[in-house]
């Protein structure tokens, strides 16, 4: 039986989950098509001038962050583990909370805070008694170094969280045997807890990399020219959507071998994980000064990543509203936002259930490949993705213009680029896996033998679907349109790259006002996409504990 299953024709569920899949492969293969149709001089140029400055600074960008934001998250993770203190419960849901901070929102913020006629420095002048920044300034934050920083600060809880949950599930006993050997308590650390979580840390700085790879705000404003960068200028400032696309393919080499790298440390997860017992280790407990430290250094990153910036942010937002007010021009954008990103949002989880359902149904391999398939998209940086793009829709445009004028005498024009349809492709396809992720482990908690006795009742696919799990994974939806609706509303560079004529988001309203160096009017915007941010990092840390994550 399950091999003729494997052999039928796929029925309409497979079919839906194969055109998505066949969507989110589309602009992966138009940008191929892409690059392939620029001229031999293109590629000598690129590699002579372009590439190896951009490879370089970006495969620097992506060391420093990644060793950084191991740092703090294994750091911190270990720290509210192991060990309990007063203020552990606060910093265990608060380290969370640089995540509800888009990085080129960060990169925004300190530009203004520690520029050389900024609050912070003119406080320490005023300090020190010097009048001019001539006489005393800080380094510039415009640098390598000033990047790497707010980057790894920033997406550091993605390796907290990974690192985290593997500390949790590692079993007590281990550690009492470690103790019993005369290992140390900080040994403790870097001979046993750590090695057994090195498949966590590793999966957790591969999205932390991809986060920094897919930033083109922070990293424009900073000065550093990666090869997000480089196709961002390439395609907008020269106009070479050919260039653009070449230098894409070369960004992806970098994209695959991050994900090879995941899927290599996530097969080895089985080893962190054999020999656990219910039991899980106690924290030790620190007093006096040494509670008081363990506090101040789990606070830190929670400050720079977090409460600096939000902090400034509110200020300048009270700063603007006296001033001038609340602009109209804001609450279009908002409105605007808040609709594109609900319309992707309702898209996107619809076709998350599709995928996921049909491999519910057929437990072959074609479900799995393009469950698989659709989850591509949240690996590709949203630059390289609307390069690809752009030519599906231009040709799907042309194609409707064609029949339209053939058949009614009507030129649609530019009716899916201009209308903002590519827009939404894009983040449909951007953050398919983030909907199917939270769908699949909906579908998971749902026990097969209800799907048995439906289908002896007479029920069919869409019947069970509708009647048995949809109401029972109610919770596991809501969750993954939470994440999807705000990863829409944070997504910049895409917008950027494909957003119709005239069109703005906050994202966009923020990065224009920050190119042109007007940070107070563009204060209001970040300030609203750091609270809306704010929501699905409170639901996560909400889940956490109540699913026992969290002592």
């Amino acid at each position: 039986m399950p091999a003729a299953r494997r052999l039928a024709p796929p029925d309409g569920w497979s079919a839906g989950a194969g055109l998505v899949a066949l969507a989110v492969l589309a602009p992966l293969a138009a940008l191929a098509l892409a690059a392939s149709r620029g001229e031999a001089g293109h590629w000598a140029h690129l590699l002579d001038f372009v590439l190896p400055a951009a490879i370089r600074t970006t495969a620097i960008l992506l060391t420093g962050v990644g060793l950084l934001a191991v740092a703090l998250g294994t750091t911190t993770a270990w720290l509210v583990t192991a060990y309990d203190f007063r203020g552990r419960r606060v910093l265990d849901w608060a380290l969370l909370l640089p995540l509800a901070v888009p990085t080129y929102i960060i990169a925004y913020a300190y530009l203004d805070i520690l520029h050389p006629v900024g609050p912070l420095q003119t406080a320490l002048r005023a300090l020190l008694g010097y009048d001019s920044p001539r006489d005393f300034r800080l380094p510039d934050i415009r640098s390598m170094t000033g990047c790497i920083v707010l980057l790894g600060f920033v997406l550091y809880p993605y390796v907290y969280l990974t690192t985290r949950a593997m500390f949790l599930m590692q079993a007590a006993n281990l550690m009492d045997v470690a103790r019993t050997l005369g290992v140390g308590r900080r040994a403790l650390f870097w001979r046993v807890a750590l090695p057994l979580a090195r498949p966590a840390v590793a999966v957790g700085a591969s999205l932390a990399l991809m986060e920094a790879l897919n930033d083109i705000g922070a990293s424009e404003f900073l000065g550093v020219r990666t090869l997000t960068v480089s196709i961002y200028t390439t395609w907008v400032t020269r106009s070479d959507l050919a260039g653009a696309a070449q230098i894409a393919l070369a960004m992806l080499v970098i994209i695959v071998g991050l994900v090879v790298f995941e899927r290599a440390a996530r097969r080895q997860r089985r080893y962190a994980n054999d020999a656990q017992q219910p039991r899980p280790l106690t924290p030790y407990r620190l007093r006096g000064a040494a509670g008081a430290a363990a506090f101040a250094l789990g606070a830190v990153p929670v400050a720079v990543g977090f409460l600096v910036p939000s902090a400034y942010l509110v200020h300048a937002a009270i700063v603007r509203l006296r001033f001038a007010g609340l602009s109209s021009n804001i609450v279009t954008e908002a409105a605007a936002t808040v609709a594109w990103s609900l319309a992707a949002t309702v898209v996107t989880v619809v076709l998350g259930v599709v995928v996921v359902y049909a491999a519910r149904l057929n437990r072959g391999w074609w479900p799995e490949v393009c469950g698989r398939i659709a989850a591509l998209g949240y690996a590709v940086p949203g630059t390289v993705l609307a390069i690809g793009l752009l030519p599906v829709v231009t040709g799907l445009d042309h194609a409707i213009d064609a029949a339209a004028t053939r058949v009614f005498g009507v030129s649609t024009g530019l009716l899916l680029l201009g209308s903002g349809a590519a827009l939404l492709y894009a983040y449909v396809v951007r953050f398919m896996a983030v909907a199917s992720g939270g769908i699949e482990s909906g579908f998971s908690r749902i026990s097969p033998s209800l799907d048995d006795a439906a289908r002896t009742m007479g029920e069919t696919a869409g019947q069970r679907l509708r009647r048995i799990h949809l109401p029972l994974m109610r919770p596991a939806l809501a969750t993954a349109a939470l994440l999807v609706f705000v990863d829409c509303m944070k997504e910049l560079p895409a917008t950027l790259l494909l957003r119709p004529i005239g069109f703005e988001t906050l994202a966009t309203h923020l990065y224009g006002e920050a190119i042109r160096g007007t940070y107070e009017d563009a204060a209001i915007a970040a300030l609203l996409i750091v609270i809306v941010g704010l929501i699905p990092v409170l639901v996560l840390a909400r889940v956490g504990h109540t699913r026992g994550l969290a002592p």
